[in-house]
């Protein structure tokens, strides 16, 4: 065993590095630099950590984020490692105790924001103390192509040239389009850099776009199915932060909100009880989250549409850091666009806002799309994905309605017309809608033959097919502050030539997305009571020691614990996340609330397999290898005569996973009549669409079959298709 998986172990409670963390590591020890291009939730943290403890002087993290500073910084120190943070939130005793500190070697790692590298007294420090190391987080904000570009990371390389020696230099970030990632490199004046990008793709998360009639009517509804879950709600603006915060907190919900227009206490204190689970539901704009290190965190909603796709997924990644599964959700509408131009407009720029124009053209292409939202990501980023359907995105899991919306276009077109191309949206929906007020009575707008002739129709639905009519084109708004609805040119050929406008729509092809299945613990039953008992637990734990609760123990080590049952300090141990210092700090609280409810609930822990827990001390063996063979406890329960639903509803598992153990089991020869599941009337259909474009993969045969034939039938007929193959050629 190396030193690197010593650490690992007896620090943070891990048998096995995860994707190209060893071999940034490895590098980083061979006095490499090194760049990191690893998601959200990938460890880019212990990729500098291990070596920063291994290394003989002390590691210097530049971060931007720094309320994630005092997060890392808890967590290091919970479990044994000395670190420190230096920024604006210290008094002037602590920080010049926390010199003192540096300065006699108390530390291994310390976390800086970048405003300090303008301070002469720190540069000074700098060049006193021996330094392994410079780490440079969230390194995507040195490029002025990046989504959070910050002035203070040009200092940086500077800084580095200017020390009597040169450290080892590594950079890392979640997000980098090719022309980001040249940029860190370049002006951070990496030396010949290492770089490994492990992907983009987050498996665990379920990504969502949502076209609602009522957004504040699709929170209402989510809420009420996921209150127990923490989650973030971002907003394009303070005004609608503020009003959904009123409206859901006078509900009853634990909920805060935060956004620049906030006193900077009430924003700290809004985040902290966010961060230290006493409020579940946070309503922001997307100042916050940056510096966000909570790992259980369920759901990212966005209720409008974020300027670019960068934005979109540094945003949505601050979900399911833990590896659990999370929903990423975007509500879109056509007004997000219009919004998004104006504020584009709003800003001074040296090329007529081109590039800000392609890449909101990029996340709106994302929004109308209607192929595979998690493969459009990955292309976005340069990633070849190996797949076309994840079948855990609302678009792979939807089918697709066109619309004919050619009589309601020219409705609003005409009207638009007849106000004489004067007045905004508001007062030409109202005018469709047929509203009675004074304004629209005195100007003479309810004497219009297009007065009312929409009524039927919600305001919603009409502004939607408004700014559906502007993105396509057909209307452009004119002016800042009240821009207007003016036609363009080609609206005469709708008006006037009879040409037809259609719509997409998506129809979800079930009633709601269950949990995604890819992270570790999704093929795992676990005991759903007993995870309750050890949240209760770990809050009160956090509390008493004054850290956040994900930092006692993630969402994902507690259901490993409600799954094996660890009773001794030997099994805690071999719990994923649970290292020597977290046991000593508080193992023995959680063994002894494990053994009170297995007393109490009469469990028989025979009936637990501890050998899957226990075999994990083979260091040279994998979580993945040690899984329960999943598939046949679904085929058992199916045996057994339960439906495909009520399998997925004991399990916790979506209906294509459970539909895929299934199928695997009937292609491994298992004796399984999945004909009851299957529509056996499409096989004809299904084979003749199998010889015509071959059955390599699925998405090429259902784009030629009638919608009435499911993904489960036609795996099914490709299966035995192949088995009669086969038998043919024998």
């Amino acid at each position: 065993m190396t030193k690197s998986q010593e650490l690992l172990k007896k620090y943070f409670g891990y048998e096995n590095f995860r994707n190209g963390q060893e071999e940034i590591i490895n590098h980083i020890l061979e006095s490499q630099d090194c760049l990191g291009i690893m998601p959200t939730g990938a460890g880019k943290s212990i990729c500098y950590q291990i070596p920063a403890m291994i290394l003989p002087g002390v590691t210097i993290v530049i971060s931007p984020l720094i309320s994630l500073m005092k997060d890392q910084v808890d967590s290091l120190n919970q479990i044994g490692i000395p670190a420190t943070f230096i920024n604006s939130t210290l008094s002037y005793s602590d920080y010049s105790q926390t010199l003192e500190n540096i300065k006699h070697n108390i530390y291994k790692i310390i976390y800086v924001a970048p405003e300090r590298l303008n301070s002469e007294t720190f540069i000074n420090l700098l060049n006193t103390i021996d330094i392994s190391m410079f780490t440079i987080d969230e390194a995507h904000c040195v490029s002025q192509w990046g989504h959070d570009f910050r002035p203070s990371y040009r200092e940086i390389a500077n800084v580095i040239l200017n020390l009597k020696k040169r450290p080892i230099v590594s950079a890392f970030t979640a997000t980098a389009t090719q022309i980001v990632k040249d940029d860190i490199i370049n002006l951070l004046h990496l030396s010949e850099p290492f770089t490994l990008t492990t992907g983009f793709d987050r498996a665990n998360l379920n990504f969502s776009i949502k076209i609602p009639d009522n957004k504040n009517k699709f929170i209402s509804d989510f809420l009420e199915k996921n209150s127990k879950s923490s989650g973030i709600i971002y907003c394009a603006t303070r005004k609608t932060v503020d009003a959904l915060f009123e409206e859901f907190a006078s509900l009853g919900y634990a909920a805060s909100k935060y956004h620049g227009g906030m006193s900077e206490k009430a924003r700290t204190k809004n985040q902290e009880d966010f961060v230290y689970d006493r409020s579940n539901i946070m309503f922001a704009t997307n100042a916050f989250g940056m510096g966000i290190d909570k790992s259980n965190i369920r759901y990212v909603i966005h209720y409008n549409m974020p300027k670019d796709l960068e934005s979109y997924y540094q945003e949505a990644g601050r979900s399911g850091r833990d590896g659990d599964n999370s929903n990423c959700i975007l509500l879109f509408s056509r007004s997000d666009i219009v919004t998004n131009k104006f504020l584009i407009e709003q800003t001074p720029s040296e090329n007529n806002h081109k590039i800000e124009y392609e890449k909101l053209n990029d996340i709106i292409d994302y929004c109308n799309t209607d192929k595979c939202l998690r493969k459009y990501i990955l292309e976005y980023f340069g990633e070849i994905p190996l797949f076309d359907n994840c079948e855990n995105c609302s678009n792979c899991l939807s089918t697709t309605e066109i619309t004919d919306i050619t009589t309601d276009s020219k409705k609003i077109l005409s009207c638009i017309k007849r106000m004489h191309e004067r007045f905004g949206s508001g007062l030409v929906t109202d005018v469709l809608k047929g509203s009675k007020s004074s304004k629209i009575k005195s100007m003479g707008f309810d004497k219009l033959s297009t007065y009312g002739i929409m009524s039927e129709y919600s305001k919603d639905t009409i502004k939607d097919i408004i700014y559906f009519l502007i993105t396509e084109g057909y209307i452009k708004c004119v002016g800042d502050k009240y821009p207007i609805l003016v036609l363009n040119n080609s609206a005469n050929d709708i008006l006037f030539t009879n040409k037809q406008v259609f719509i997409k729509r998506k129809i979800e092809k079930i009633s709601k997305l269950e949990k995604g299945s890819s992270n570790i613990l999704a093929d795992i039953d676990y005991d759903a009571n007993l995870f309750e008992t050890l949240r209760v637990l770990r809050k009160e734990v956090a509390e008493k020691n004054s850290i956040a609760p994900f930092i006692v123990f993630t969402d994902v080590s507690l259901k490993e614990m409600c799954k094996y049952f660890p009773v001794t300090k030997e099994e805690l141990l071999n719990i994923s996340g649970v290292g020597i210092n977290k046991f000593e700090n508080y193992g023995e609280v959680f063994i002894n609330s494990i053994k009170t409810y297995v007393a109490e609930n009469n469990i028989d822990l025979s009936n637990f397999s501890k050998k899957s827990i226990l075999s994990k001390k083979n260091k040279n063996t994998s979580i993945n290898q040690n899984k329960v063979d999943t598939k046949i406890l679904t085929y058992n329960m199916y045996q057994d005569g339960k439906s495909i639903n009520e399998i997925c509803e004991s399990r916790a598992l979506k209906r294509p996973t459970i539909e895929n153990h299934l199928l695997k089991c009937f292609e491994e020869g298992l004796d399984i009549k999945l004909e009851k599941d299957i529509n056996i009337n499409f096989k004809d259909e299904i084979y003749k669409a199998i010889e015509k474009v071959g059955y390599e993969k699925l998405r090429p045969l259902k784009d030629i079959l009638p919608d009435a034939v499911t993904y489960l039938d036609i795996h099914y007929f490709v299966i035995l298709y192949k088995k009669e193959k086969m038998i043919n050629m024998a």
